[in-house]
């Protein structure tokens, strides 16, 4: 990516509506939820803060799937566009050493204590949607037809679309044509890139108990030894890419975790592992999910073991950019960014729940990505790391602005 230039906002279009940006409200938003982030579907402060920035707006507004904000602004005829952030933090200890840094705590599921952080940036996703709000419902007579603003919980845990969805997001919201979204990258801020076709890989996790029969281990001999099979399971789904998997379509297994035993002396009667696959096509990503079950299945007996347990953990369904919506929001973003600060990309075989919203309902979805970090200071960290803290500006600005210029691309016109 290049660095940015400057620009002017345009006098006409998406630029006349930002010429209303107010940058200290904007970046008192993003403060606050950068200091207070929430665990997934945990989000009730936020989802809080969030309804009270609308309701100051005047914009009508509803909760949805438990944690998640949806707000509605009618504006005359004209097409239906929802546009999407989401809102959750994650379980790190922050260590961006910023004075506004979190220092909050959450809770998980089982009752762990865990310190929580904004390393995905979505407290950024958060403040643009909200300014873009701010900016629209000042100027409705720069556009024409509805906006959908969906303030989605959950998206860490593949949770909150599927949530928001199950709760009547499209039955109590008027359905759209189009559903819009964007995250913050580490990449060079005041820049967007998006990909035309797939976006974002499909993700499957799944957590793998094997079942042996514990000994001493001086006797091992009278065991089934769950760990020596669930190296053995691991090594040998490693082979799935490398030799089932056209090399022609891309696809990852990983082992992320593995848990067994008690004391060295003791071979334990079971172990667990997790697993994390990654995919771009349905075929695949089938082909994948198979191999794994018959090989963990396969492993264990014929070393004489118990049928393993397969449970699902998670799911992530694609996140596909139609082409021709994809195209429209790409000349959109290079008139109001300027040619050399928009760069189309491949597919990132990072995962979103975002894709749900617009499959569960038969519609085109396009989803890009812009930078937060200054280049010319080094290798920016990458998303989920301790030290994940994007630069506010021209982030804030450049996702306000993306934001605008993609809505405005569909209702940018009166009727």
């Amino acid at each position: 990516m290049t660095t940015p230039t400057p620009t002017t906002p345009n006098e006409t279009g998406p630029g006349s509506v930002l010429a209303g940006l107010d940058a200290e409200h904007m970046h008192g938003i993003y403060l606050h939820l950068h200091a207070h982030p929430e665990l997934s579907m945990q989000e009730h402060a936020t989802a809080d803060y969030v309804a009270a920035e609308l309701d100051g707006l005047g914009i009508e507004n509803f909760r949805c799937g438990g944690t998640g904000v949806v707000g509605i602004i009618r504006n005359g005829e004209g097409p239906v566009v929802a546009f999407r952030a989401d809102t959750d933090g994650l379980p790190i200890a922050e260590d961006t050493g910023l004075d506004y840094a979190s220092t909050v705590t959450g809770t998980l599921e089982d009752g762990t204590a865990v310190p929580v952080m904004h390393g995905c940036g979505h407290d950024t996703h958060v403040t643009s949607l909200l300014t873009a709000a701010r900016l629209l419902a000042d100027r409705t007579d720069a556009w024409s037809g509805t906006l959908v603003l969906v303030f989605q919980p959950g998206e860490e845990t593949a949770a909150g679309a599927r949530a928001m969805v199950d709760d009547g997001l499209w039955d109590r919201a008027p359905r759209p044509e189009v559903v819009l979204g964007q995250h913050v990258m580490p990449g060079q801020a005041g820049t967007v890139n998006l990909s035309h076709g797939t976006a974002m890989a499909m993700a499957d996790a799944l957590r793998v108990t094997v079942y042996g029969k514990q000994s001493h281990g001086s006797q091992p001999q009278a065991s089934i030894d769950p760990i020596v099979l669930g190296a053995h399971m691991i090594a040998r789904l490693q082979t799935i890419v490398s030799r089932e998997i056209d090399p022609r379509s891309p696809a990852v297994v990983t082992s992320g975790t593995f848990h067994a035993g008690l004391k060295e002396n003791i071979i334990p009667d079971r172990a667990e592992f997790t697993l994390n696959i990654r995919t771009f096509e349905q075929e695949v990503r089938s082909q994948a999910l198979a191999a794994v079950r018959r090989i963990v299945i396969g492993e264990a007996a014929v070393s004489g073991a118990p049928e393993p347990l397969i449970e699902e953990i998670y799911t992530f369904p694609r996140c596909h950019n139609d082409p021709a919506e994809a195209e429209r929001i790409e000349s959109a973003l290079r008139a109001e960014l300027g040619e050399e600060n928009v760069a189309v990309s491949e597919p990132v075989m990072g995962s979103e729940d975002f894709g749900h919203l617009a499959d569960s309902i038969g519609v085109p979805s396009v989803f890009w990505m812009f930078g937060g970090f200054d280049l010319g200071e080094g290798e920016p960290p990458v998303n989920h790391s301790p030290f994940f803290g994007p630069a506010m500006e021209p982030t804030l600005t450049t996702g306000t602005r993306a934001a605008v210029t993609g809505i405005l691309a569909y209702l940018g016109t009166k009727p």
